[in-house]
Order: structure tokens, then C-alpha cells, then sequence
């Protein structure tokens, strides 16, 4: 296997596209902010059970949400700690956002039981729908650092069992439905992704 520098991927909530993001003040109108349930003043409560880079957990956290961040990669673990450091220390809204952050590492598919989340997100590995050499390049290094997720349907039963109000499965737009996992209650539907929403309403104070 080829070994990468650490300096090869970093997590980067200062600069960048989130960076970009984060400054233009991308609103609850986003499809994401829409499949999670944001709505009127209330901020969920999400559990982003595939971490990851964090860059979706971060938007969420911008908008309010209080985000619990799971990622079972030691190495991802630790590129997750030191972004959400690095943007703490950067002071003003971007301290604020991470205060609304808690980062876990562990494998979601035995913490979920545990945490009774309100609402899961997952986004697990998959081709990569941006060809340009630079996003190919990152999905690379991900994938070499993280594997393939070869247990995503398992974690998707998992968390169908666990949220109280619901999961939201991001997924490549075209691509065919996650095998083995009921429809979704609805999708929202972007570019390049969709939202596959299955709404669990095991509460009767679902943010919808």
C-alpha cells in the first residue's frame, strides 16, 4: 500500500471551500440543513456517524445544529481533532461553531445504541462525483486512511433503530438505492447528491 505524508490531507475548517462556505453564510435553504430537519428557530441535534472530514458536521454546527461527530479511523480521528483545534483558535464565529461539536472516536455501529440520537447522518465511501484531479486526489488519500465502508448497510440498519426522528443517507444522485435498506420517507435532491430521508418519529418532538 502507498503511505502518504500526514501533510497529504488535512482538515481545514478555516480556508478552503468550507472556508468559502462558512464566510458566505449559506443558509437553512441547503439541502442538507433541509434533510436533517432544520426548521423555524429549532436546531437539531444530529449525530454525523461517518465523520469523515467534518465538513458537513461543520456547516451544520454553523447553522445552529448541535453535532456529535463519530469517526472510527484513529488517523482520521486525529485530522478531525487537530481542524476542530486549529478553527477553535481562530476565534469568533468559527469558535462558536466548534463549541457546538463533540468529536467521538469509535465505531458508530455499537455507539448509536448507546447514544439514542434524535437524527443521524451518514455519508459513507463512495465514487467520487467530482472528477477534478484535486477532489480525486483527496478521495484517494480518504479512502486509503478510512477503507471502503464495506459495512454501510449494516451501519444504515443500525441507525434505523436508533434515531428517534430520522436518518439521512447521502448518496450520489444517480447512483442505485443502498441494497438491503427500506425506501426513503422522501430525498432531497441537489446537483450531484441526494438526501435519501427515512423518518423514524419515534418521539413526538421530531424537528421536521
Amino acid at each position: 500500500m502507498q503511505k502518504f505524508e500526514k501533510s497529504d490531507l488535512i482538515v481545514d475548517f478555516v480556508g478552503g471551500a468550507v472556508g468559502h462556505r462558512f464566510r458566505s453564510n449559506e443558509g437553512r435553504k441547503q439541502g442538507l440543513a433541509k434533510a436533517v430537519g432544520f426548521s423555524g428557530n429549532k436546531a437539531p441535534e444530529v449525530v454525523d456517524a461517518t465523520a469523515g472530514l467534518g465538513r458537513d458536521a461543520f456547516l451544520l454546527a454553523s447553522l445552529g445544529a448541535h453535532v456529535t461527530l463519530i469517526e472510527r479511523s484513529e488517523a482520521m480521528y486525529a485530522l478531525l481533532a487537530e481542524g476542530l483545534r486549529q478553527a477553535e483558535a481562530e476565534g469568533g464565529r468559527h469558535a462558536e461553531t466548534v463549541a457546538r461539536m463533540t468529536l467521538i472516536h469509535g465505531d458508530s455501529c455499537a455507539l448509536l445504541p448507546q447514544l439514542k440520537p434524535k437524527i443521524v447522518l451518514i455519508d459513507p465511501m463512495h465514487p467520487p462525483r467530482d472528477k477534478t484531479a484535486l477532489v480525486k486526489k483527496e478521495m484517494r488519500l480518504i479512502r486509503e486512511i478510512v477503507g471502503d465502508d464495506p459495512d454501510s448497510a449494516e451501519l444504515m440498519r443500525v441507525a434505523l433503530e436508533s434515531a428517534q426522528s430520522r436518518v439521512v443517507l447521502k448518496w450520489p444522485l444517480r447512483a442505485d438505492p443502498m441494497a438491503g435498506i427500506r425506501r426513503p420517507s422522501h430525498q432531497i435532491v441537489g446537483k450531484s447528491t441526494r438526501y435519501d430521508v427515512f423518518v423514524t418519529a419515534k418521539t413526538t418532538g421530531d424537528v421536521s
